[in-house]
């Protein structure tokens, strides 16, 4: 949460103190992408540390399995770590596929201690990319189990875990360096790997579009701003 300015009376530091205590309460599990590592969230676990978060920045092996494992194993070990440190609330910031592991982990695991979640960029209702080209051999070979699974059929798995039952923004990106993706696999805005439209999922909270490439959001200036806002309100700022 944002740090607040304050005097130096006394009693403002002590409430100061107290707001601070209490941010520290509420720990954020980050979430990289497939085939990135948690090198790749390292501006925003530092944005989220100066706003008054303790923050959990997960590595784990996106390649190596599908996504029902990778999402037990990671953000299982990431939660009860959480708890084990007295956290009240625990809250997720994630990038592309991170997002689906934090949709199968909630899908089969109650949180009762769960605040909000953010989803930079995630394939929601797939991609058009795993349709086309999840069939070669190099694809597999790149992207590992959890590849296959988010293309954009019914029976693909973003798809079949249904609307989110929990408080979630998204933050989509509209720019793209993949023009061979952005030209001939991906229809309307994409960030050249997600479509802005399958960015979205059912019961989401908030949703804004911002000018950033798949790759890059994470760096984002404003993403992370926003993401930090939707932590504290629920909404992203217009």
């Amino acid at each position: 949460m944002a740090i607040v300015a304050v005097s130096s009376s006394p009693l403002n530091v002590c409430a100061a103190s107290a707001n601070t205590s209490a941010q520290s309460m509420e720990n954020v599990i980050l979430l990289h992408g497939l085939c990135r590592t948690s090198r790749s969230m390292d501006k925003i676990q530092h944005a989220l540390t100066r706003a008054g978060y303790t923050v959990r920045n997960v590595n784990y092996p996106s390649r190596t399995a599908p996504i029902e494992t990778l999402a037990d194993n990671a953000i299982g070990k990431a939660v009860a770590e959480c708890r084990q440190n007295g956290a009240t609330k625990i809250d997720f910031v994630t990038h592309s596929m991170g997002g689906i592991l934090v949709r199968s982990y909630l899908a089969r695991h109650a949180m009762p201690d769960l605040g909000r979640v953010v989803m930079l960029a995630p394939p929601n209702q797939g991609s058009e990319i795993v349709d086309k080209l999840g069939d070669l051999s190099l694809f597999k070979w790149i992207n590992g189990p959890a590849g296959n699974e988010l293309g954009t059929d019914k029976n693909s798995l973003p798809n079949e875990l249904g609307p989110a039952h929990f408080p979630v923004g998204i933050i989509a990106g509209d720019r793209s360096v993949n023009w061979i993706n952005s030209l001939f696999l991906l229809p309307g805005h994409d960030d050249g790997k997600v479509s802005v439209k399958r960015a979205r999922v059912d019961g989401m909270s908030g949703f804004i579009v911002i000018h950033a490439t798949h790759m890059f959001i994470t760096y984002n200036d404003k993403a992370i701003h926003q993401a930090i806002q939707f932590l504290q309100t629920g909404k992203f700022s217009s």
